[in-house]
């Protein structure tokens, strides 16, 4: 075939390619339906012109196109991983871990249902073998999201609802191409009925092994990325190796899912590499790949649809009474999911609620696509699979895929509206009116500075101004007094402008490189996070999701615990530098609000409401500041260090500023100026590096600030800092349940705790004791203990403590202090203690 046609083909697709993002918008019709719809006709139009009489003057371009090397080796090893790798490196992990068990019962669970579903049916009806029967069920249970997706984010619905579809994608896909090697193999060694157990056995090898092998390539490229810091396009092209040497790596040499290597290597690069690669080496990688991608899913669609008038050559008239038991079966198999296991798990309080129109555009959106017509091609290509099962995979998987794109795709839209959901509530509505008068005022502004400076003639500046202005007196009055929304309602508007400027402030200081990427991604998950919770939950929603965001999470408790426990100090120096470095970014961004609330909110929502988001804000600046004081006291000397870094990495981005327009007023050559930027860039990188913490010798120093200890000396102090245990605990978790047994005594090195005893209430803080009086007096706890605020506390068990009672006056002398203030008869607790000091 001459290379000239074949280069011209395929140049022509990226021309189609082009032409179809903008037609499916005209169109209003999903993009990967419309690819679809030009791959099938391409097809038909070569396929006719080879076999027509009327010219032969096309016949080179129809070769061309009908022999096109397109296998299903070309899906798999080229396209597939693409897709994959560039969808791990787009999810936002820390709030898809928030909607971890819909995702798993969505993706897996449901994949293993839609398989079992279609396969027993099938065998029921055909004469097809078990497992050739589990096959397809396992090919037709990929879905493509992206169309109802893209729907989704058009109508403004949820960000989660959004957030868990791209997330069963995902693990979908990786889930269902799992399981088709598992009955690939069955059907090609002839065993007709494999037992399903079997089958199971074997999928925790795919699995574990994939995992592992993705990890531990993402690993070895990072490492190799942060060495070739100084030289972008070699961190681009060890990514761009990346999945497909780990998808290789997987298959070929330990017979593991190449896909969930695929997936495990992203997600891994995803959660390390922000963090080792300079902030625009990673933007640029995130952009490279959504090229990759966006060219790889459209060729995918395209050339897959270009085989389907081959697949369906022999079709028969039963088959198609096969087509629609696969659609109804696959359809049922989602809609268990949907409306019975989901709504479950939501009772149980493990899944959010996804109201039912939702559940319905979800069900209707599972559109099929690329993925399951590569598989049946694999399928069709292999020598190993009967005749006859190559035809009917071939005929059914490519018919159900076709019914899911013109039918589903095409009326996917209309269902929507149907349902409802492409109509604003009335809190959307009023956060639309919202904008348009923040906007208009902004452009009055900015007009009448135009105008002062162009000095335009003032009779049409005071027209204009006056026309201008009725329509931004009726914006603003639309706002402030809309009556379809509560008084509540407002509040919520305004909580959720509040967390968008946030989100926008974050990615303003980015780009700055004020903050690092690392904690860029996690402060604009808590940004995210504040948003849904204003919305879902107003004003109590909002005040959860920012308790959450100085919260000790669990992986940091995991650390603590291993650290404790194990004596694995790493991961909790690691976690508790980035909590140093995430607070102070979260400082920085909270500060900047304020001007937000007295300008913005002030004018569109007036004085009750801006007032409350101020107060709201100042809480959230003082629990930030609690908890970063708490880190003070807790490690002194490494937060100051942390403080330095962030003053150093300001002025040199005010540095680059001024080398910049100095550059662009010509002031310096070019030759200087790329002296001047790699003398930058070294300081820079020493800049970027981040002071260790040890937390060993911190320890010493937390103990020796508490004045309880003051009569301790030097051994002592070492002593007594190896017996004590480190707990962190949130604010409302349970410290002390009344009636437990007494076995310790907490002292608060950071945050407040608050005591309830016969109905009185005492609030303890930092450098005070709690615990002792129930052990002194040997009896049962009376007391409830509970955390008011994120808190570190020091615990140390009975023995040790009697120990260090009889050797501290300091102490001795605390503990009297707190029994007299409860009332507590001195001669209860220890003769010498009755004793005056």
């Amino acid at each position: 075939m001459d290379i000239v046609v074949v280069i011209t083909v395929i140049a022509s697709l990226f021309v189609v390619i082009a032409a179809a993002e903008p037609l499916a918008a005209r169109l209003r019709l999903p993009y990967s339906v419309i690819l679809a719809m030009v791959g099938v006709l391409i097809g038909m139009g070569a396929i006719f012109f080879l076999r027509t009489d009327l010219t032969d003057a096309l016949n080179p371009v129809a070769e061309a196109i009908v022999g096109l090397p397109i296998r299903s080796n070309v899906f798999l090893y080229v396209f597939l991983p693409t897709l994959l790798f560039q969808a791990t490196l787009g999810m936002n992990l820390r709030r898809m871990l928030d909607d971890w068990v819909p995702i798993l019962v969505l993706a897996v669970v449901a994949v293993v249902v839609a398989t079992v579903s279609v396969g027993y049916a099938l065998s029921w009806v055909s004469a097809l073998p078990l497992a050739a029967c589990l096959l397809i069920g396992a090919i037709v249970s990929t879905t493509d999201p992206s169309a109802v997706v893209s729907i989704f984010r058009s109508i403004s619905a949820p960000r989660r609802l959004a957030r868990i579809i791209e997330g069963e994608s995902l693990l979908n896909d990786a889930a269902a191409i799992a399981i088709f090697g598992l009955f690939m193999s069955f059907v090609m060694l002839g065993v007709p009925d494999p037992s399903f157990s079997d089958a199971l056995a074997r999928f925790p090898v795919l699995i574990a092994g994939g995992a592992f092998a993705g990890w531990l390539a993402a690993r070895i490229a990072v490492w190799l990325m942060a060495l070739f810091g100084r030289f972008e396009l070699a961190q681009l092209s060890i990514s761009v190796a990346l999945p497909y040497l780990a998808y290789i790596g997987a298959e070929q040499s330990i017979g593991a899912s190449g896909v969930i290597a695929v997936v495990a290597a992203g997600l891994t690069l995803n959660l390390t590499a922000p963090g080792r690669l300079p902030p625009q080496s990673w933007v640029n990688l995130r952009e490279l790949w959504d090229v990759l991608a966006h060219w790889a899913g459209a060729l995918i669609f395209i050339l897959a649809a270009l085989l389907i008038p081959r697949l369906l050559e022999e079709v028969r008239l039963s088959d198609f009474v096969l087509v629609g038991v696969v659609v109804l079966a696959a359809i049922a198999a989602r809609a268990v999911i949907l409306f019975a296991l989901l709504p479950l798990l939501t009772l149980l309080k493990l899944s959010p609620a996804i109201e039912r129109p939702y559940r319905v555009a979800i069900l209707w959106g599972g559109l099929r696509g690329a993925v399951t017509l590569a598989l049946a091609l694999a399928v069709t290509e292999s020598f190993r699979v009967p005749p006859e099962t190559k035809r009917l995979v071939g005929i059914l998987a490519t018919g159900f895929t076709l019914f899911t794109l013109i039918v589903q795709g095409t009326t996917l839209r209309s269902v929507i509206g149907w349902l409802g959901l492409n109509r604003l509530s009335p809190i959307d509505e009023a956060l639309s009116r919202q904008v348009v008068a923040v906007a208009l005022q902004t452009v009055r502004e900015d007009v009448a500075r135009t105008a002062e400076n162009y000095d335009l003639s003032p009779n049409i500046v005071r027209s204009e101004a006056k026309r201008f202005g009725k329509r931004l007196d009726g914006a603003v009055k639309g706002a402030e007094d809309s009556a379809d929304i509560l008084d509540r309602d407002r509040v919520t508007l305004g909580l959720i402008a509040l967390a968008g400027h946030e989100r926008d402030t974050i990615l303003a200081r980015l780009k700055e490189r004020t903050i690092s990427s690392r904690m860029a991604e996690q402060i604009l998950s808590d940004a995210d996070r504040l948003i849904e919770g204003a919305r879902s939950g107003g004003r109590s929603g909002y005040q959860r999701a920012a308790r959450k965001s100085v919260a000790y999470g669990r992986a940091f408790r995991g650390a603590d615990l291993a650290h404790r426990r194990l004596g694995l100090s790493s991961p909790l120096a690691r976690m508790t530098a980035d909590r140093f470095e995430h607070l102070l970014a979260q400082r920085l961004i909270l500060r900047d609000l304020g001007s937000f609330i007295r300008g913005r909110i002030l004018r569109i929502h007036g004085r009750r409401v801006a007032d409350l988001l101020q107060e709201l804000l100042s809480r959230r600046i003082e629990a930030v500041e609690t908890a970063l004081e708490g880190l003070r006291l807790q490690y002194p000397g490494y937060a100051e260090e942390l403080e330095r870094r962030f003053i150093r990495r300001t002025a040199l981005r005010l540095e680059e500023r001024e080398y910049t327009a100095m550059r662009e007023d010509e002031l310096i050559g070019a030759e200087v100026y790329t002296a001047l930027m790699q003398q930058l860039a070294t300081r820079r990188a020493k800049a970027e590096q981040r002071p260790t913490l040890d937390i060993a010798l911190q320890r010493v120093e937390l103990v020796r600030q508490f004045s309880l200890f003051a009569d301790l000396d030097t051994v002592a102090l070492k002593r007594l800092a190896r017996a004590l245990r480190t707990r962190h605990v949130n604010a409302g978790d349970s410290i002390i349940r009344k009636d437990s047994a007494a076995k310790s005594v907490f002292f608060i090195a950071s945050g407040a705790v608050e005591l309830e005893v016969a109905g009185q209430t005492w609030r303890l803080g930092r450098g005070e004791m709690f615990g002792q009086m129930a052990i002194l007096m040997n009896k049962t706890r009376r007391t409830e203990v509970r955390a008011i605020a994120p808190s570190t506390l020091l615990v140390l068990d009975e023995t040790r403590f009697r120990r260090l009672l009889n050797r501290s006056k300091a102490l001795q002398e605390a503990v009297r202090a707190s029994a007299q203030k409860r009332g507590i008869v001195l001669s209860a607790l220890s003769p010498e203690l009755a004793k005056k000091p």
